[in-house]
């Protein structure tokens, strides 16, 4: 395979297996969060994690807001897709590497979906305040556990709310310490 179709296929791998994580992330997060089951965002994102959440919950329960199906899924799709990317890449890792990489993907995933929510949120609240909508509604519930702490102690300042900025940057920073190699992020 030459390098332009190898370079091609590793996009649409990543590509797609990012999406999938990313959807069960967000099942596990808006599960974890309380988030509204109502919403029609998280209907959606319900239905398209349906299997095999629905035939491995009788087996793994909800713990402590934690859907350990969604969680179990999430973390195989991380797994399966570090043996991909290795394999399109033609190098090899042990099993111990490969487990430690998948959960530093889920990091890098998780870190990098909250940069992307906070930030969508506060261009909401600037474009449209006091609007309600499903998105805004469900940006607020997965976004609220982490603003909150850091409006303690960062008031707003003359009514600007300065801790999704706050955030944003502290999660940067996380990622940027992440020994995660670029082929995997």
């Amino acid at each position: 395979m030459g390098a332009n179709a190898a370079n091609a296929l590793l996009f649409l791998v990543t590509t797609l297996f990012d999406l999938a994580l990313w959807i069960y992330l967000l099942r596990v997060l808006l599960q974890w969060s309380r988030a509204d089951f109502y919403n029609p965002i998280s209907q959606a994102i319900w239905k398209a994690t349906r299997y095999p959440n629905d035939w491995l919950r009788p087996y793994l329960p909800t713990v402590r807001n934690i859907n350990l199906a969604a969680a179990l899924t999430l973390a195989v799709l991380a797994v399966i897709y570090i043996y991909v990317v290795i394999g399109v890449l033609g190098f090899s890792l042990g099993p111990a590497s490969v487990l430690w990489y998948a959960a530093l993907k889920l990091v890098v995933l998780t870190v990098n979906l909250y940069t992307f929510t906070i930030f969508v949120q506060a261009i909401l609240s600037w474009l449209g305040p006091g609007v309600n909508n499903p998105a805004s509604n469900i940006l607020w519930s997965l976004n609220e556990p982490l603003l909150r702490p850091v409006r303690r102690f960062l008031p707003p300042m003359s009514g600007l709310d300065l801790s999704p900025l706050v955030v944003i940057l502290l999660l940067q920073v996380l990622n940027r310490l992440l020994p995660l190699p670029g082929a995997f992020r």
